[in-house]
């Protein structure tokens, strides 16, 4: 009998100590940037996942459009991505930089279709978008509360790295200074979790004033992190652009507070298995056949973002009759190509941001100064040019500071900065002219031409391209 008692007993005691121990799974991903070819994989991770971990949640750090032409230039732009998002069953996404580059109201419309809530607590649109974002989201795991809080990057014009007119309407404040409003939720949920848009140095930083949170799921910068990383001690996890890969984070609690953390990468490319219903709708989006269309063949590989650059440049400044073209450094969306068939899939991935050529007649010295200011405000690097060639004059003491600019043109002359009255003609995407703040008489004029198809214009029926080894820039120190 006493046997049996203490059988008994030490099942009641086990039982007890399981129950005061429980896990959280999550599945995050970041910077997707619409390949959704990757999708039905993405798919079968998060089935296989949820069949060992029922209350698995599925979050996205944002960023989820913007790099596709399938997704982008579909007659409503973005909603492959909502619906195999949908299919999926994501529990959240927040908003990155490129979830605005619709501008409020497609936005707006997106938010609306989408199954899963979009969390970030730094935006605030005006009643007029009807906009349903929330600033953070409680979810059930199981009994397990976790509160989900979302953020996107603010740049140092107030708002994210989008076209200024995409921002028009609402008003965005400093990320840490938002997130320190929504401390009291520690007290409230067993786990805190922040969802961010903002870059891995901005998620260390941050770790540093938010010690009442348990992680940070990250996105914005594309670095890749070895499964997490423990930061002031919060667990940071972020990954690479195009879904390469996911990140699978198990939290273990015992008497509901968060004990162990732990995260791993997986390989999504090449995780073996679809999900059936993702593949059928990917196949649907794909029909398109004018966007394989070959423009030209490239004679060799394109193997940086400089001669990617180049090219764009050159099409802005011959289909716009213009004696110089730029691209901002940020506008190039890939960094190499390989030889063979270029088609106007590969130039909608190229330039994805559907943004209009802007003419500008400026002095030389007007021109120095826009590439300059172009360079600060775009973040990426200096722009790549056409027509010229600039000698980039970096202090000898601190090589990353640019000091000067020198315009050389094809023929080996300098260009002439004092001369006032010699005007030049320049064209760049409307992006570019936006945030290029820097004196000059003319703002410049919409050319109602998209640079996107400057360049299908410029490659169509050209037989054979080579911009291989083409470069306008050269570097020097002073």
């Amino acid at each position: 009998m006493k046997k049996s008692v203490s059988v008994i007993l030490c099942a009641i005691l086990s039982v007890t100590a399981l129950a005061q121990r429980a896990e959280v799974h999550i599945v995050s991903c970041n910077d997707v940037h619409a390949k959704i070819e990757n999708m039905p994989r993405l798919a079968a991770i998060v089935d296989s996942l949820r069949a060992e971990y029922p209350g698995l949640l599925v979050l996205s750090a944002g960023d989820n459009r913007t790099g596709e032409p399938l997704n982008d230039m579909y007659d409503l732009p973005a909603y492959p991505m909502v619906a195999l998002m949908n299919q999926i069953g994501f529990d959240a996404t927040t908003l990155g930089n490129h979830e605005f580059d619709s501008g409020p109201a497609g936005l707006s419309r997106l938010i609306d279709l989408a199954n899963f809530p979009h969390i970030c607590a730094n935006v605030f649109p005006e009643p007029k978008w009807g906009m349903h974002l929330r600033p953070y989201e409680i979810f059930d795991v199981n009994g397990i509360s976790v509160a989900v809080i979302g953020a996107v990057e603010i740049g140092p014009a107030g708002i994210p790295d989008s076209h200024p007119d995409n921002c028009k309407g609402i008003s965005f404040k400093p990320v840490q200074e938002t997130l320190q409003q929504y401390f009291w939720l520690r007290e409230k949920c067993n786990v805190v979790l922040l969802l961010t848009h903002i870059g891995y140095e901005a998620d260390v930083e941050l770790s540093k004033d938010v010690p009442w949170a348990d992680l940070i799921v990250g996105g914005h910068s594309h670095t890749q992190i070895a499964g997490g990383e423990i930061h002031n001690g919060i667990l940071i996890t972020q990954n690479v652009n195009r879904l390469q890969r996911v990140t699978h984070i198990t939290l273990t609690l015992e008497n509901g507070k968060v004990v162990d953390k732990k995260a791993e990468n997986i390989e999504v490319g090449t995780f073996p298995g679809e999900n059936v219903a993702c593949a059928q709708l990917l196949k649907f989006f794909s029909a398109n056949p004018d966007f394989q269309r070959t423009l030209c063949e490239l004679t060799a590989p394109l193997t940086s973002a400089e001669e990617l650059g180049c090219l764009m440049a050159e099409s802005f400044r011959v289909m716009g009759k213009a004696d110089v073209g730029f691209v901002n450094a940020g506008g190039i969306r890939y960094s190499t190509h390989e030889a063979g068939p270029f088609t106007v899939a590969d130039v909608l991935r190229l330039d994805p941001f559907g943004n209009d050529a802007v003419m500008l007649e400026l002095t030389g010295e007007e021109l120095k100064q826009m590439l300059l200011a172009c360079n600060a405000a775009d973040g990426y690097g200096f722009p790549k040019v056409s027509g010229i060639e600039c000698e980039l004059i970096r202090d000898k003491k601190d090589p990353t500071k640019l000091k000067d600019v020198r315009i050389i043109w094809p023929d080996g002359s300098k260009c002439d900065l004092k001369n006032k009255k010699k005007i030049y003609k320049v064209v760049t995407n409307s992006y570019a002219a936006a945030v290029s703040a820097s004196p000059r008489k003319d703002q410049g004029h919409a050319m109602n031409y998209l640079t996107s198809q400057m360049i299908i214009d410029y490659l169509d029926g050209k037989g054979s391209v080579d911009f291989s080894g083409v470069c306008h820039l050269r570097e020097a120190t002073k």
